[in-house]
């Protein structure tokens, strides 16, 4: 089903139009305003002394005679308790996380002291001179060792090192194993990464004594809640903070946690009575900003000889870290794992098992996607082997597994309730887009250097805007069900939109504008979206989790809706005629007989309030709230496919050509969703081949500079081939669902299926991410039986 044709009709700015982004005109010339661009006067750099140990005691810190600015350790700010994450979940550890380690580091980069000086080359020149003194102690770094009685406690008062352990069962998993006519048994491996936002993180504080507010300056996905994380770590009232977010180069959940490091800011800011800023370089993000993915799975699946999985048995060990980020912990990855990992597929018996593992490691965060990547990787590279144990095309087994357009809505064995849409189409469509038939005769031909050419496909949902119910279920101590939205008519006509929601890159500013102009008929040129401002907007949860169009948008179009009422009620009594024969549309108010402009009306309600109908609210705004209607949320889905070329004598991988038949409900802006899709393929093929921290046994990261982390280029992208089904959500304005995870949750699982189909006739399969050359030539020795 297709409704883009009909929105398009009504404006070319409105929904369905690939409108140029608004915010790109700023960017491009190089006039955005990021955090180390705020200019505050006296501002005062810090820089952090952070452990070079993953596991030891803190037995002092000596600071240099005479240094050139200041230092400050735990004992210095007593105030400063730990940050405690604990979500509503029986049996969950609490760690608490140390905003300046005490008595103990459980990471290497926990920051010890902060360094205060003039300019950021004195705070490091400090911070390089303070030295502290260790004891050091065995680390857990391996999450499964971690797991036994006589790993090293990251936590002392702790009996183990899980954070909690979790169960989930339905059906019958002995009655799938008994009619069983195959077993696939797997273990994957998804490893550690982090986000590499374009913009590293970065806070600056400051006290404004006029209005007695700590301002403070936070590359973040949510100033809202970033001020309730503030007022608690500071005790101090939340009307006496504000938290501005301005531009912010990406974050992709890396932002979307209080960290240490803000509230150190703000603490010494207020201590000092002076400015505080501080910039991540990047080797501080890639050492201890929040790292993603770390999952292990072990997979028994039971399918009948043609393919058709009967149950599903797992094993899943999560790589926590050493602390839980405040609001949630890294539970919700092991919880979201658990439930997506049956897929899109009909699945009638289930049992899972899942570890949340302390380790001496970063702390886990949300990164694109939130356990979805390892949950897709696991079960699309089970579907494949499912097939090839059954001698079938892994394209057409897939097909037959999926839930159909005919039983929607679908309530799958892990209680989630797919909406709609028409998952094996998506399978034909983004077959289409590589042409299958030329794939395979290309393979059979062969290669003129020996490469080896391979197919692989990989299917998702994607659960998005999720209600307040859903994330109850899931424990989260703050519940982000809902986003507000004011819409007001300034006195020239044009408009202000005020979102919480907060923009990083998303296009956000474009796509707004494009619903409010749905509704009020007024040019996207003359609507300005404000956000970011915790003062001035009202209040919102953030950018994550695919809600920002559905939640944000939602709450524009009721507010939009709202305002236009009032406007329409004053045009019809301008042009002396009922409200209900008056239309918006280009900037005006058009009865049956003339129009007046969004211009006049404004000017009448504001500065003429005697030419109003009796009884009217002379101010035109409005605020409304949009919740779900339904708490589980709508389901974007898609279809990967990606075209491999295996060296079997280098093991490189060199992607030929990859497509992606998405759903995304209606679509506002084209142009920005398949910028999206795009932005999340890319991420998605950095962790399939490329980005990868290992640790060593003394709990090292071993990737902290960009010669270590590798990242994709421009050369390793090929064009990637977009393809859009559309079915309009039941329960969102206008169709809409959430998309901006998608993009990368199943490249690792299509590229991994296209890498196993490749080397087939070696029999020789790649089940952990990132598929280095190096794991490529121990797979295929592995398979021919050399050393």
């Amino acid at each position: 089903m297709n409704v883009m044709a009909g929105l398009e009709t009504k404006s070319r700015f409105g929904i369905g139009a690939r409108l140029l982004r608004k915010e790109d005109a700023r960017h491009l010339r190089g006039r955005g305003c990021f955090v180390a661009d705020v200019a505050v006067p006296g501002i005062q750099e810090i820089a952090f002394v952070r452990s070079p140990h993953a596991h030891a005691r803190l037995l002092g810190i000596d600071v240099p005679p005479d240094p050139p600015g200041r230092v400050f350790t735990a004992r210095d700010l007593p105030a400063l308790k730990p940050v405690r994450s604990v979500p509503n979940v029986a049996n969950f550890k609490a760690s608490g996380y140390p905003v300046l380690a005490i008595d103990k580091v459980r990471f290497a980069g926990e920051i010890i002291a902060a360094c205060v000086a003039p300019t950021r080359a004195e705070a490091e020149d400090l911070a390089d001179a303070v030295e502290a003194r260790f004891e050091p102690l065995p680390a857990a770094v391996d999450a499964v060792a971690a797991i036994r009685a006589d790993a090293p406690r990251v936590h002392d008062h702790w009996a183990d090192n899980l954070f909690v352990e979790s169960r989930f069962e339905a059906g019958d998993i002995a009655a799938a194993e008994a009619e069983a006519a195959i077993v696939v048994r797997r273990e994957y491996r998804m490893n550690r990464q982090v986000g590499v936002p374009i913009e590293t993180r970065g806070v600056l504080a400051h006290l404004d004594h006029r209005t007695d507010e700590l301002v403070v300056y936070d590359s973040t996905q949510g100033p809202h809640v970033v001020r309730v994380g503030l007022a608690e770590a500071l005790q101090r009232d939340e009307q006496r903070i504000r938290v501005i977010a301005p531009d912010v180069g990406g974050g992709f959940g890396v932002k979307n946690r209080l960290y240490p490091e803000e509230v150190i800011v703000a603490a010494l800011a207020l201590e000092l009575d002076q400015p505080m800023r501080w910039i991540e370089d990047r080797r501080e993000h890639l050492l201890a900003s929040i790292h993603a993915r770390d999952h292990l799975y072990r997979i028994v699946a039971f399918a009948d000889a043609a393919g058709k999985l009967l149950g599903l048995d797992a094993e899943i060990v999560v790589d926590g870290g050493a602390y839980a980020l405040w609001p949630n912990s890294p539970l919700m990855e092991t919880g979201m794992a658990l439930r997506n990992l049956p897929g899109p597929y009909q699945i009638a018996h289930y049992r899972a098992r899942g570890y949340t593992v302390a380790t001496n490691k970063a702390p886990m965060g949300p990164y694109r996607g939130v356990a979805r990547p390892g949950a897709c990787f696991a079960i699309e590279r089970t579907i494949d082997e499912v097939a090839r144990a059954v001698g079938r095309d892994p394209m057409v087994v897939r097909m037959e597994n999926m839930v159909l357009p005919s039983q929607m809505p679908y309530r799958t064995i892990a209680n989630l309730q797919l909406d709609n849409g028409d998952y094996p189409e998506s399978v034909r469509l983004a077959a289409g887009l590589v042409d299958v038939e030329a794939v395979r005769r290309r393979q059979r031909a062969g290669e003129p250097d020996g490469r080896l050419i391979g197919i692989g496909f990989a299917s998702y949902t994607e659960q998005t805007a999720h209600g307040c119910g859903e994330w109850v279920s899931r424990g989260t101590p703050i519940v982000p069900g809902y986003e507000s939205a004011t819409a007001r008519l300034m006195t020239d006509g044009s408009l202000v939109l005020l979102v919480g929601i907060q923009s990083h890159g998303q296009g956000l500013e474009t796509t707004l504008a494009q619903v409010a102009h749905h509704e009020l008929g007024i040019s996207p040129n003359r609507i300005a979206v404000r956000h970011g401002d915790s003062a001035l907007c009202p209040f919102g949860m953030g950018t994550f989790a695919s809600r920002s169009m559905v939640m944000a948008g939602g709450a524009v179009a009721r507010a939009s809706r709202t305002l236009g009422e009032k406007i329409k009620r004053i045009g019809a009594h301008l042009l002396q005629t009922t409200q209900d024969q008056v239309r918006l549309e280009d900037d005006r108010v058009i009865g049956p007989v003339g129009s007046v402009s969004l211009a006049e009306i404004a000017r009448t309600a504001h500065l003429r309030m005697d030419r109003l109908p009796q009884g009217t609210d002379p101010i035109l705004d409005a605020t409304e709230t949009y919740q779900p209607a339904v708490d589980s949320g709508v389901f974007a889905y898609a279809t990967n496919v990606a075209v491999v070329a295996v060296d079997p004598a280098t093991g490189q991988v060199g992607l030929l050509d990859f497509g992606v038949a998405e759903d995304c409900g209606t679509i506002v802006n084209p142009m920005i969703v398949d910028g999206q899709i795009a932005g999340g393929i890319t991420q998605g093929i950095g962790t399939a081949l490329f980005e990868e921290i290992p640790y060593d046994a003394f709990g090292q990261p071993l990737a902290t500079t960009f010669a270590d982390y590798l990242l994709p280029g421009a050369v390793e992208i090929p064009e990637i081939k977009i393809a859009h089904l559309h079915t309009p959500a039941i329960h969102t304005e206008y169709g809409m669902k959430g998309m901006g995870e998608g993009g990368a949750i199943a490249p690792p699982a299509a590229i991994a299926n296209a890498v196993r189909d490749a080397l087939a006739a070696i029999g020789a399969e790649l089940n952990e991410t990132p598929i280095t050359p190096r794991r490529v030539l121990a797979a295929i020795r592995a398979a021919q039986g050399t050393s």
